[in-house]
């Protein structure tokens, strides 16, 4: 008996979903209620930025002074994502 493939759905694509969002490293320059931090990007400028899913979900704690990395989308550079603590 032969097995059949799988067949490919139009939905299946990269596993980067955000692929056309901008990633820039910063630090936490300071703390915001509600889960809102202002980051210092490498290239100057700053941004407010909240964590993303995946980080709360695994309870990631972002402290003042952390390097991240930080998704900015293309139509608005002022507001980004944490995406990544560095160690």
């Amino acid at each position: 008996m032969a097995r059949g493939r799988r067949r490919r759905s139009r939905f299946d694509g990269p596993r980067d979903k955000r692929s056309d969002h901008v990633k820039v490293d910063g630090v936490i320059n300071q703390v915001f209620a509600g889960g809102q931090f202002e980051v210092e990007l490498e290239t100057g400028g700053a941004v407010r930025a909240q964590l993303c899913g995946r980080m709360r979900k695994f309870r990631i704690r972002v402290l003042l002074g952390d390097r991240v990395t930080v998704a900015l989308s293309p139509y608005d550079l002022t507001h980004g994502m944490i995406v990544f603590r560095a160690k």
